[in-house]
């Protein structure tokens, strides 16, 4: 079912024998059944117990389908497998010895819940987001989403009153998430909607922000689209959560870098660049190191950046002491006066609990289908490029966020979700076009596919017949 397209545009070659980036006709297919429950379970928070056990939508529905799609992946049935698939797998292995190391009794308990959510997650976006057209319906729905919650983001912030809780609380035989209350900023009060805390609201939204603006670029009517994007925006500082904020300048600083030098070939191997130098100089300026000083700026204040400092100090002291099967889930030593065992550093918990062995194995899963998404030559087909960058600016953004934020729950599953959501750009071929002799836009990929009709339909196109393809050459 077609949800939105836009009229095909002529091709202008750049010069003879280059590859041409298309404007095309772009349509969305129907995202899957599991993959829409996926995301209403992520922001509707109901649980409930049973027995011994603590459930809740997300919780039920990754527990279902996580062996399934399991082996259903290592039998190839989603593609080739991927060393992310195994170390991912690998990561929650170490952190089952580790934790039964640590905290034998707990071990059940937590990789029953984190482990689903974790692996469950992933497994949902690497099954089910595998074209063009299935991720362009991801961002559409995320960005229906956001603009949903934007009613009772603005009531809650205005009134400090998390309505969508209230109301889940007075179900009888439901539990939900607990009241996060924060001191508010600016003003006014920080949204948590239906998330474990407003950081995690703030990222729901910061994730859907290019997503929409960016990956809908297409499919949207331009005013649609910045008014949209727009709400998604404001509905992520409505958290007023540094992390969230820091996640949506990055992207827009990526978006205006993108767009200020678009004539320029290699504009990211200079910003590359850019950041190598600054990360020098800071070095050799400062007495602190780069890390601190950008966690210094990249909070709301001075007393935060502060504590982050010491956490930062501190977990690391925690790492090295205790380097290959972490703590676990023990409490970190610390300075008597730091009342909170809060560590706000997703990375850093996950080498405090697991080891180093346990955050090398995550970060080696992550880091390189980002390098060679990013290093894909899409610059014959201007959906990838299209959709390529809405991802990447997304997942630059969360990544540095997760230095100054800890995510868990439904945002943790979310957020390898969406990574998920990202692999099938590793192997997928874009269809190119190029100029014959004649300088008309002959189909070297797909000579089957008449003019003028949309390339990335879920609908079967027929070929059409020979004389008519000899016309079509001829004009």
């Amino acid at each position: 079912m077609t949800l939105a397209q836009t009229n095909a545009q002529a091709l202008t070659p750049r010069r003879a024998g280059q590859s041409q980036t298309a404007a095309i006709a772009v349509t969305t297919g129907k995202l899957p059944l599991p993959v829409v429950l996926y995301l209403v379970a992520v922001v509707l928070p109901i649980g409930f117990s049973l027995g011994p056990l603590a459930l809740n939508l997300l919780r039920v529905l990754l527990l279902i389908l996580v062996l399934p799609l399991l082996g259903q992946l290592l039998a190839g049935k989603y593609g080739r497998i991927f060393p992310t698939d195994i170390l991912f797998l690998g990561h929650i292995l170490w952190a089952t010895v580790a934790l039964t190391v640590n905290n034998p009794t707990l071990v059940v308990q937590q990789i029953g819940s984190v482990g689903v959510e974790f692996i469950g997650g992933y497994l949902m976006g690497r099954a089910y987001i595998r074209t063009p057209q299935d991720f362009i319906a991801l961002c559409r729905m995320l960005a229906i989403l956001v603009c949903c919650t934007f009613p009772l983001a603005l009531f809650e912030t205005l009134t400090g009153r998390p309505l969508l809780l209230e109301a889940i609380r007075k179900l009888p035989g439901i539990t939900t998430a607990a009241f996060n209350v924060q001191e508010g900023r600016m003003g006014l009060e920080r949204v948590q909607l239906g998330f474990a805390h407003p950081i995690h609201y703030g990222l729901f939204c910061a994730v859907a922000f290019s997503l929409t603006f960016i990956g809908l670029q297409d499919v949207l009517r331009t005013s649609t689209r910045l008014i949209t994007s727009a709400v998604v925006g404001l509905c992520g500082f409505l958290a007023l959560s540094s992390g969230a904020l820091l996640a949506l300048a990055l992207q827009i600083g990526l978006i205006s870098w993108a767009w200020v030098f678009r004539k320029m070939q290699r504009r990211w191997l200079l910003l590359l660049a850019a950041f190598m130098v600054a990360y020098v100089v800071i070095d050799i300026l400062s007495n602190r190191t780069p890390i601190q000083v950008f966690m210094s700026y990249a909070t709301f204040s001075a007393h935060t950046a502060y504590w982050r400092g010491i956490i930062f100090e501190w977990g690391m002291k925690s790492v090295w002491a205790h380097p290959l099967l972490g703590i676990g889930l023990n409490d970190w030593v610390r300075p008597w006066y730091m009342y909170s065992g809060s560590m706000d550093n997703f990375w850093l918990v996950m080498a405090v609990r697991y080891g180093i062995p346990g955050f090398l194995i995550l970060v080696v899963g992550y880091l390189p289908p980002l390098w060679r998404i990013g290093w894909r030559d899409f610059s014959a087909d201007a959906l990838m490029m299209q959709l390529r960058r809405a991802w990447m600016f997304s997942f630059m953004g969360l990544t540095f966020t997760l230095t100054t934020v800890h995510v868990w729950t439904n945002i943790y599953s979310f957020v390898f979700f969406m990574f998920g959501a990202g692999m099938w750009m590793i192997t997928f071929q874009p269809t190119a076009l190029q100029p014959d002799d004649t300088g008309a836009l002959d189909d070297k990929l797909r000579p089957d596919i008449p003019a003028g009709r949309m390339r990335y339909s879920r609908f079967p196109i027929k070929p059409r017949p020979d004389h008519i393809r000899g016309q079509a050459a001829k004009r």
